[in-house]
């Protein structure tokens, strides 16, 4: 089992104010029934107490003491455990809490916009799903909190068992990558589903990170411009649709009709996905720094407007090396990445050139999804496929296991040789076309103009070229929201979309 450098805690509890007492232990909610413990390495618990309270943790055979400070803050590190039958948890200090049903295992925390929120129940074959869902070992918490100036330490949720009743509320991106680690493994899975849609990467990164960051420091300077334009303009749409509604429901009731439906107040919507960093005190600090394996992330939607799509290179890798420096541990991370949609008015193909840029920050990883989007949905529901890809990225380089591939073909530099243009790539074992000749790639003389190109495989390579094109300078690929391809390599993987530059 890969084995990563000790948790560091120094920054979890330095956020509750000194005045407040506490006359039980208490503990942040994630510590509660039915919950996984990271396998194999030490274990973080913390929680509140008396100041000078003696705190007592025990599980498995092992009992770690510690004092509560002066703040009522108290924390400990349980020596590491290995998987076994179910156990307990027990707290004590004035009071006694009792955590059963306990499992050790591999825990995974997924996190993201609407299709990492989006649930079981919504995905293709709930109905087949559901019958095979008596996975007992499989549990997932569901952080509740919400958005929060400040970084918030108790949290909300609970953890629920996978049952035939309960996986129909799972977070379906989730759920099946967590499957097939348990199913490759033979383990118990606690999946971690804090998540919300709509909304954007600088909602999930401290804004102080996020400000201190040169190259996003116009993405600031544009985005609270157009932030008073918007408020204010939407709070005027908003009291007009407003009356309107008040006026046609007061007349509803007196006929006796349905009421309309109530528009709904732009500055509860903008609470509810969060300013900048506002998720991240809501719904990430609570968890951290709860010992978990990695992380997935399922997000860029929001990000994908002409104005924002630019910056997200630079906001992925910023969000991966803060949620690792704050968990004191190189988390394993990796992402989905855009799928294909008519996105219309939308950057998409920015945003998956972000996503791509970022494999190059170390223990990272990628599912590419362009083949099973839907162009109508920005939800596709075949989120079974987009878990699986991402699982054997997990499998093949975080466990060390036996998979076909842990990506689709990435692009690994390219070469000009006259009037063609030869991309190498990597994770190309196999590399085929489906249903005919290599369809997707564009070919440029000048950066701007770009025309259809013919695309030849010659072993892991492909050799671009066009009769319109005498002195080429740079390929593309897939690069629109909604393209048509076939590249893939022999594991079934499609091909990233990717743009050499001139």
């Amino acid at each position: 089992m890969i084995r990563r450098k000790p948790f560091g805690l120094v920054l979890a509890f330095s956020l509750l104010p000194i005045s407040l007492g506490y006359a039980d232990v208490t503990l942040p909610a994630i510590f509660s029934d039915h919950m996984v413990l990271q396998q194999d390495r030490e274990l973080p618990v913390w929680g509140w107490a008396e100041p000078g309270e003696e705190v007592r943790v025990e599980i498995a055979g092992q009992t770690k003491t510690v004092k509560a400070g002066e703040d009522g803050s108290w924390s400990l590190k349980l020596d590491s455990l290995k998987p076994g039958k179910p156990t307990k948890m027990k707290v004590v200090g004035n009071n006694q809490i009792t955590i059963d049903d306990v499992l050790v295992g591999e825990v995974w925390l997924g996190s993201g916009q609407s299709n990492m929120a989006m649930t079981v129940n919504r995905a293709n074959d709930f109905a087949d799903e559901q019958k095979k869902a008596e996975l007992p070992s499989i549990r997932m918490f569901k952080e509740v909190s919400g958005s929060s100036p400040t970084p918030t330490k108790v949290g909300k949720g609970e953890w629920q068992v996978c049952s035939p009743e309960t996986v129909g509320g799972f977070s379906a991106t989730l759920f099946f990558f967590g499957r097939e680690i348990h199913s490759d493994l033979d383990l118990p899975v606690g999946l971690i589903n804090s998540s919300v849609g709509g909304t954007p990467i600088e909602a999930w990164i401290d804004a102080d990170v996020q400000r201190a960051h040169p190259d996003l420091k116009p993405f600031f300077a544009a985005t609270e411009s157009r932030k008073t334009v918007d408020s204010e303009t939407q709070q005027a749409n908003y009291e007009r649709a407003l009356a309107r509604y008040q006026a046609e429901a007061k007349k509803a009731k007196a006929e006796g009709k349905p009421l309309p439906k109530k528009p709904r107040d732009p500055a509860s919507v903008q609470a509810r996905k969060g300013n900048v960093g506002g998720l991240f005190n809501g719904k990430i600090a609570p968890l951290i720094p709860y010992a978990i394996r990695g992380a997935i992330w399922y997000q860029g939607e929001a990000n994908s407007t002409p104005s924002k799509a630019p910056f997200y290179q630079y906001q992925l890798p910023l969000l991966v090396q803060d949620w690792r420096k704050r968990w004191g541990d190189d988390l394993p991370f990796a992402w989905a990445q855009l799928p294909n949609y008519s996105g219309n008015g939308r950057d998409w193909p920015t945003v998956r050139e972000a996503m791509l840029k970022t494999l190059s920050v170390p223990n990272t990883g990628m599912g590419i999804n362009i083949d099973i989007g839907d162009s109508k949905d920005i939800h596709p529901k075949n989120k079974q496929e987009v878990g699986r890809r991402l699982s054997l990225w997990a499998l093949g380089t975080v466990y060390e296991q036996e998979v076909a591939a842990v990506s689709g073909p990435l692009p690994d530099g390219h070469e000009i040789q006259g009037e063609k243009v030869v991309v190498h790539f990597k994770h190309a074992e196999g590399l085929e076309s489906s249903g005919g000749p290599i369809v997707g790639f564009e070919i440029t003389a000048d950066g701007e103009q770009w025309v259809p190109a013919k695309a030849v495989i010659d072993g892991e390579s492909v050799v671009v070229s066009s009769p319109d094109i005498d002195q080429p300078t740079a390929v593309r690929y897939a690069w629109t929201n909604d393209p048509e391809t076939n590249l893939f390599n022999g594991a079934g993987l499609p091909a990233t979309p990717f743009r050499t530059l001139p």
